[in-house]
């Protein structure tokens, strides 16, 4: 037997938090290991070495932004929803900037957030129908270097121009070393492996802009 997919809840509001444990836990194949009701304590739980599958996630919480949360949880191997009752574009769009797995609203059907737990863990992404409609028509900024810094965008403007490490370095007076560094970062937001690619998707990010 299957063992179940292992679930954590991060939200501030314990009915919710009973709600959505209640549904949770009627299902075979997914178990909610944890719950926690503010950032603080979901720093502690993993600092512990705990790991889970999934991770439901309130942007709104007493002492974070929600989304500060997600590249720690993904870190971890961790698939990330975002639980939320703010559906704007701007939001979303955040949202996606951040690298979550999933986006679902709170006033959504038990079966919407089984589905979206489900589709997650098995490696897809899972976004309402009316999101992905918006994304398909460029409505949201879903450019893949929207999860970027100011500073990483300017380094990539540079490996776009052929730039090397110690010209970048000179350009921005920064040692070559945290030019390193900083591409790195970049290559492992991008999901890409070398400078190459960066400066292709940099290419054609520019292309689909203008």
């Amino acid at each position: 037997m299957t063992a179940p997919l292992n679930i954590i809840l991060i939200d501030d509001h314990p009915l919710l938090r009973m709600g959505v444990a209640g549904y949770i836990q009627q299902e075979p194949d997914l178990e909610l290991t944890a719950q926690f009701a503010n950032a603080a304590e979901l720093r502690a739980w993993m600092a512990a070495g705990n790991r889970a599958d999934a991770a439901l996630l309130d942007r709104s919480l007493p002492d974070a932004d929600g989304l500060d949360l997600v590249s720690d949880l993904r870190d971890l191997g961790i698939k990330v929803i975002m639980l939320t009752i703010a559906d704007s574009d701007e939001e979303i769009s955040e949202a996606i900037a951040s690298g979550v797995d999933g986006y679902v609203v709170k006033s959504s059907e038990p079966d919407q957030v089984l589905a979206a737990i489900r589709s997650v863990c098995d490696g897809q992404s899972s976004f309402p129908l009316n999101i992905m409609q918006k994304m398909a028509r460029g409505e949201l900024n879903n450019s893949a270097l929207s999860a970027l810094t100011a500073r990483e965008m300017e380094i990539v403007d540079h490996v776009k121009e052929g730039l090397s490490n110690k010209a970048i370095a000179y350009k921005m007076t920064l040692s070559e070393n945290t030019v390193r560094n900083h591409l790195r970062n970049i290559m492992e937001k991008l999901g890409l492996r070398n400078r190459v690619q960066v400066a292709t998707l940099a290419l054609k990010e520019d292309r689909k802009r203008h």
